[in-house]
């Protein structure tokens, strides 16, 4: 008696659940379990992927990162979960030292945390973490120019890229929509990628602090690849095996619970 081939509803519901409990899927691996050849995995992967629901990479798919939407939406996002990542990630700024700060939700958190009267020297893109160092007082200031984005909520573009190429700095603190092993460090906007990696370039040592449904997903544009990342600062919840890819690239894993 033959079987009925599963149909193609059926199979992207498969997929979205696979990518919804693991964060990724492999094409090999989905071909076996329902019986079909990889290439239509494959082309079942396309089409999701063009419904913005996941993104290829090597061999399979990615989730898409959640962290969508401009800076007051993701301000919303798991503020008690920022908080915790923001104090561990604070800890990484010693006495003296010169920081580029990204914008950001979480590393506005970190600057909330930040040691007072330790000579800190702060270079940031962010108007609002500007004001908050400000407003706390014993920080010494640099907010970088450039055009204004709401969806970012600091200064990109070539301006912004200019001003950081004048500066180098001990520690960067980076702002990331998405964190793989496989697809690296990404975002959502293009001008906003240059911008983090102008930073990166210019830095000594670069922190990514991340609440954890930010790991294991993707998002369009290209930041850096993971080992680009000295020290990851996570929330606890995040699989083992992400984790462990992630450790693998040469990144410092720090859980704060």
């Amino acid at each position: 008696m033959s079987v009925s081939p599963i149909l193609p509803e059926e199979r992207h519901r498969l997929i979205r659940q696979r990518l919804e409990a693991d964060g990724k899927v492999l094409a090999i691996d989905l071909a076996r379990e329902l019986g079909t050849s990889e290439d239509t995995i494959r082309r079942d992967l396309r089409e999701l992927a063009a419904l913005g629901i996941c993104q290829r990479v090597y061999g399979g798919a990615l989730r898409r990162s959640p962290a969508t939407g401009d800076l007051q939406a993701r301000n919303r996002q798991n503020p008690e979960g920022k908080a915790l990542v923001a104090r561990h990630a604070a800890d990484l700024a010693r006495p003296g030292t010169v920081i580029f700060m990204d914008a950001g939700s979480t590393n506005r958190a970190i600057a909330a945390c930040l040691q007072e009267g330790a000579g800190i020297t702060v270079i940031t893109n962010a108007p609002d973490i500007a004001l908050l160092l400000l407003e706390r007082g014993g920080f010494e200031v640099i907010l970088v120019g450039g055009v204004m984005d709401a969806r970012v909520g600091g200064t990109i573009g070539a301006r912004a890229v200019r001003d950081i190429a004048a500066y180098a700095a001990d520690l960067c603190f980076v702002g990331a929509c998405a964190i793989s092993a496989e697809a690296g460090v990404r975002c959502f906007m293009m001008e906003d990628a240059e911008f983090k990696q102008a930073m990166i370039g210019a830095s000594r040592t670069v922190v990514l602090a991340a609440t954890p449904e930010k790991i294991g997903t993707t998002a369009p544009f290209a930041v850096s690849g993971i080992s680009a990342i000295d020290h990851l600062v996570v929330g606890t919840g995040v699989p083992a095996d992400l984790l462990a890819s992630i450790r693998d690239a040469g990144t410092t894993i720090h859980i704060a619970d």
